[in-house]
């Protein structure tokens, strides 16, 4: 699946409108243009001519339209190749720049003036930069530069649109800086939040509480009113001991300052594991990430301790023997992003595409008091099998190049072999917040278009959605969408094609189940990425924080949950030769797997003033497939080669 917005027909409400006009060259074509400029900043004025800029063209990698093609060759169960994951080098060397895109690139701008020693190529010849003055690069980009200002005092360098030579557009994938200031995150009250601060409080997914609990209901009869390990074992069929442990391995992802406490860890394990009493996760720091206890409390602690309380518990049936690995990323004073975790679980993604974006992502060295002083973490650990993420974007609040670039290394993970697991949301058809669109592409608390959720989107990571045990209902009765507290994040892309793997499933239920909603309200052209893909119990978990027991809800809690599943058949597969199930999306929604899986078939996804997508017999935008049926999946992967 080649990424390009042309084929993510972005829906009437993102199409892109004239921006300037170049100046007059037939040789020269539009390469990206921005429809608007980003809520919260006001133009200043034109950018001096002689200031430099860091002008960077990230090139065009090789074979990216062939990635889904690959990942499925190595994922599909009826694939003679099924397993054979990919060693790095590999992956590295099929989507390198060709030859012919670095010396068209090289030829270019050595014919524009700038000399060789002013070319500075990545390692990996995935971008080069060169130092421009804003007058030369103005001519050699057909565009202007203005500075822009945002009303919290921070300065911007954009233009509206720029252009290049017809024979050298092919070979770029973008130029920065250039258009990329909108993929500031807009929020409510008009407040905007760079993407790095996606550990703060209040900032994208986070669990919800109803309050502190004074007594624990520990017994199967009141899992309908407190989810404990035991209900979740009970519902999903877990009861396996890890025989493997010491080569099977499991990443929780938490981004600084979120932190888990180990006194928060001890007093859950006391009460339902104590085994794992003192027993802490196998710490990963990721640029300076650091399991701090300076910021305290629910807001900083209640997602960490979530994760992990949980995953330890599901993978240790009894004792402690399987390790949780922690991949915690990003210094205090920054924070950090996805693109940040990715640089260091694969080297090569510190230079693709042109690297990552210094005003979103984190940037080492890190000159500010207990900021990171060292370069950025690239390709500092091995993947573990399986990787969960609890945090996520809205897809709006951040530009189509920057999930793409991003989208494509999650599908290189799973080349390697690696199962890449996201929450898809809490706030139904709306993005976090309950923040909706306009029709000029804008998100407001009172907007009436759907708005996705990334990278839960991403067709090459595994979306999970919540659901929950119906008051008054038990651990044997079927299971409905989670209403309670939160709704499940779920729909259509806005900007990534449906994978192949999901067309004939999304097919029986736009076909038997299409709502009648306006077009211009949803992405209902049935070519878009459909999501979630599965689904496990988001409501009333009992968790320790600050000392104390409270009672969340959220697709962050679900997705630890598959995670620890899947984590377990891994162990299965290892203890017999076997390797681990790697990218799991072809193989679910196969015909092989499809009574794996228990059909959740009522409750919905309501927001944007409507009541949402309605979970339904197959496939829905609301549950995915359903919840994982531990048994019936390790039975069919364990037949798998």
């Amino acid at each position: 699946m080649h990424l390009n917005a042309g084929i993510y027909g972005l829906l009437a409400l993102l199409s892109l409108c004239a921006a300037g006009k170049p100046n007059p060259s037939s040789a020269y074509v539009l390469h990206e243009q921005r429809s608007h400029t980003p809520s919260g900043w006001s133009l200043v004025g034109r950018h001096e001519a002689s200031q430099v800029l860091p002008l960077r063209f990230g090139l065009r990698q090789s074979n990216m339209d062939k990635l889904e093609e690959l990942l499925n060759d190595v994922s599909h169960p009826d694939s003679p190749n099924y397993g054979n994951h990919w060693t790095p080098s590999q992956v590295a060397k099929m989507f390198s720049p060709s030859l012919e895109t670095i010396d068209t690139i090289r030829t270019w701008l050595l014919g524009s003036g700038f000399n060789a020693t002013r070319l500075k190529f990545s390692p990996t010849k995935a971008w080069v930069q060169v130092n421009a003055t804003v007058e030369e690069a103005e001519r050699l980009l057909r565009t202007e530069y203005h500075v822009y200002s945002h009303k919290g005092g921070e300065k911007h360098i954009a233009c509206n649109a720029y252009h290049l030579p017809a024979h050298v557009s092919p070979h770029v994938e973008i130029v920065t800086p250039s258009i990329h200031f909108d993929t500031i995150l807009k929020r409510r009250n008009s407040t905007s939040v760079r993407a790095k601060k996606i550990g703060l409080p209040g900032v994208g997914i986070t669990p919800k509480t109803t309050g502190k609990i004074t007594s624990i209901l520990k017994e199967l009869k009141d899992c309908d009113k407190m989810i404990t390990p035991i209900c979740l074992r009970a519902l999903y069929g877990l009861f396996y001991e890890p025989l493997a442990s010491h080569k099977n391995t499991f990443g929780i992802v938490e981004y600084t300052p979120q932190a888990y406490l180990q006194s928060d860890l001890d007093t859950f394990a006391r009460n339902f594991s104590k085994d794992l009493v003192g027993k802490s996760p196998k710490l990963v720091s990721i640029d300076g990430g650091v399991v701090q206890t300076i910021q305290t409390g629910f807001n900083y602690n209640a997602e960490s301790n979530l994760d992990l309380q949980y995953a330890m518990n599901l993978v240790n049936l009894v004792g402690s023997k399987q390790n949780v690995t922690l991949y915690q990323v990003g210094d205090i004073p920054q924070g950090a992003t996805f693109n940040n975790l990715l640089d260091a679980l694969d080297g090569t993604y510190c230079s693709f595409e042109g690297g990552d974006d210094p005003f979103q992502d984190g940037w080492y060295p890190d000159d500010y008091p207990n900021g990171y002083h060292n370069p950025t973490d690239c390709g500092i650990t091995k993947p573990a099998n399986v990787i969960s993420t609890s945090y996520g974007y809205n897809e709006a609040d951040l530009s189509l190049f920057y999930t793409s670039r991003q989208c494509a290394e999650y599908g290189k993970l799973g080349l390697m072999g690696v199962t890449v697991i996201y929450s898809s949301g809490d706030n139904g058809v709306a993005g976090n917040a309950g923040l909706c669109l306009n029709s000029d592409g804008l998100q407001t608390d009172d907007g009436t278009i759907f708005n996705p959720g990334f990278p839960a989107s991403c067709p090459f990571v595994t979306s999970v959605g919540a659901t929950q045990i119906n008051p008054g209902s038990n651990v044997t009765n079927p299971e409905s969408a989670c209403e309670q507290v939160i709704f499940s994040g779920g729909g259509f892309s806005n900007y990534f094609a449906m994978p192949t793997y999901q067309k004939r499933a999304v097919a029986g239920y736009l076909r038997n189940y299409k709502p009648d909603y306006p077009s211009n309200v949803w992405n209902s052209t049935g070519v878009s990425r459909a999501f979630p893909d599965i689904s496990a119990n988001g409501a009333n978990y009992v968790i320790a924080a600050e000392g104390q027991f409270s009672r969340v809800f959220g697709t962050s809690a679900a997705a630890p949950v598959v995670g620890s599943i899947l984590t377990m058949i891994n162990d299965a597969r290892i203890t017999i030769g076997k390797k681990p199930i790697g990218f799991i999306n072809p193989t679910i929604y196969s015909e092989g797997f499809s009574a794996a899986f228990n059909d959740i078939t009522s409750g919905g996804n309501e927001g944007c003033g409507t009541a949402g997508f309605t979970a339904v017999p197959g496939w829905d935008p609301v549950t995915g497939l359903g919840t994982p049926s531990f048994p019936k999946l390790l039975a069919r992967w364990l037949l798998l080669p």
